[in-house]
């Protein structure tokens, strides 16, 4: 079977089993998720999901999330876009009493209670940067292979070649980030794109601003979120006012200059203060506490993944590859999957009999060790308990090993945001070298992973837990197929069907 015909029965074996394409309102994808927006999740056929062998578990938001790994998603979405395109055609029209409207309400309800006003904002943040991470990646990878070359003195005709290939996005990146954003807050993207150029544009190097000369990029990222926001109010302003004949005139030409304006006298200069604050508090953190911000970085990104807040991490890394060229944050953040694998090795050899939660771990591993942990985190750990403590244990521990030695001046950093695991090798930089820094990385991963095994094996389990899960779950389900009660917990269930709890959208 080619790769074609395998992303298109990927996409028709899920199809029908989130209730066909009359049920689908929306389609996207993340790094390793594809998005659907459901009419009615009832459709939804949870279990025959998930034991797909292409799905790798699933996460129920204000989207419905299906994991199937980077790369996967990628050329499963358009495929499955094309179905349920096809599909859609096909179909007739809906009634006013079809499913979607007596499911409205259960997801009405389900938004309300995680429509917070913050994590509302945070979603838009990710929204913004999440687009921006393949390019990110792409130019990462570009930028090690050209250092790689330089510092080897190969090939010296094409690395200024290769050089201008990986800077050119991040030297327009507030120019993306710009669009992004207004596109985001419910403006024109064109406009907010056209504001936030005027950061990087070279000409503000004539103009003075308390005294200071401005600086092209000054503010970077952040001061192109802020004028992008700014656009979006004027020109929402703009359009109550100004009469409808002469809006095509006048309300793009008002958006760009009050906004431009605001953006040069004050935006660039205050972002590039921040900017700045958030370069020399990381330097400061990691130089003069490394170990102990290290192992409080590592053993609560899990948590924080969990809660949705890591995604206010993503304009503080792009910050930081922005001035620095890397951020040393996600080298730190990314050993918490390393706990996270070492925790699931230990529940492999801890539950020999539970056969369905062991072929869980087995498929699960190898993306594991690749930074993808949401089927480890909602298959195995989360559900058990314990083991998911344990597991930000062996985070900790990698993330003070890897802080240790910023401490030491050996700084650990990633050229780009969204992988982890050993898919960041090609994107790690630091001040020491690149043998030092590969070694100070895969040191954090085998840490880790001790660690994460060691707490999980010898601290990881009750004796209750193990009597309740170290059982052949297909010899009881075989033998006494009967509903449980309330309150009564299926061994099985682990590693088969977890029930995650909700999570923002991840980059």
């Amino acid at each position: 079977m080619s790769t074609d015909d395998k992303n298109r029965a990927i996409a028709a074996a899920i199809l029908p089993l989130v209730g066909g394409a009359g049920n689908i309102s929306s389609v996207a994808h993340c790094m390793t998720r594809l998005r659907l927006g459901l009419r009615d999740r009832s459709l939804v056929r949870d279990e025959a999901l998930k034991a797909l062998p292409s799905v790798m578990g699933v996460v129920e938001d204000d989207t419905y999330q299906i994991v199937l790994g980077p790369g996967t998603v990628a050329r499963v979405t358009p495929e499955f876009e094309a179905l349920v395109a096809a599909g859609a055609a096909e179909a007739p029209a809906r009634s006013a009493e079809e499913p979607a409207d007596r499911g409205a309400a259960l997801k009405a309800a389900r938004k309300a209670k995680n429509a917070t006003p913050f994590k509302l904002f945070l979603r838009k943040i990710a929204n913004i940067f999440v687009p921006l991470i393949p390019a990110l990646i792409g130019c990462g990878i570009i930028a090690g292979l050209n250092g790689l070359l330089v510092n080897l003195g190969w090939l010296p005709g094409v690395t200024p070649a290769l050089a201008a290939i990986a800077s050119g996005f991040m030297a327009l990146i507030a120019v993306f980030v710009g669009y992004n954003t207004a596109k985001e807050f419910g403006g024109t993207p064109i406009l907010g794109g056209a504001v936030a150029a005027i950061i990087v544009y070279a000409g503000v190097a004539k103009v003075e601003v308390f005294g200071q000369t401005l600086s092209p990029g000054q503010g970077g990222v952040l001061g192109a979120l802020g004028a992008a926001v700014l656009a979006v109010y004027v020109e929402k302003w703009c359009r109550r006012r100004v009469p409808e004949a002469l809006d095509v005139l006048v309300t793009p030409t008002l958006t760009v200059l009050v906004s431009g304006l605001v953006t040069i006298y004050g935006l660039m200069f205050v972002a590039g203060e921040v900017s700045g604050a958030i370069g020399d508090f990381a330097d400061w953190l990691l130089e003069n506490a490394g170990a102990g911000a290290g192992f409080l970085l590592g053993g609560l990104f899990l948590p924080l993944v969990m809660l949705g807040l890591h995604q206010a991490l993503i304009p503080i890394h792009t910050t930081l590859i922005e001035q620095q060229g890397y951020t040393v944050l996600l080298p730190i953040l990314a050993m918490a999957g390393a706990g996270q694998v070492g925790a699931a090795m230990a529940v492999y050899l801890k539950l020999p009999r539970n056969g369905s939660l062991r072929r869980t771990i087995r498929s699960a591993l190898p993306a594991g060790f690749l930074g993808v942990g949401e089927p480890l985190i909602y298959g195995v750990s989360l559900p058990l308990g314990r083991p998911f403590v344990t597991a930000c244990v062996g985070g900790a521990f990698g993330g003070g090993f890897v802080g240790l030695f910023s401490m030491l001046g050996d700084k650990v950093g990633s050229t780009a945001i969204g992988p982890s695991g050993w898919a960041l090798f090609p994107l790690l930089d630091g001040d020491k070298g690149l043998g030092t820094t590969l070694a100070i990385y895969a040191g954090g991963l085998i840490v880790g992973y001790l660690v994460g095994f060691a707490a999980t094996y010898f601290w990881g389990f009750s004796r209750e837990l193990i009597e309740e899960f170290d059982v052949d779950t297909e010899a009881v389900a075989a033998s006494a197929p009967v509903a449980a009660g309330p309150g009564a917990v299926d061994p099985g269930a682990v590693g088969r069907d977890p029930e995650p709890e909700p999570e923002p959208a991840q980059t």
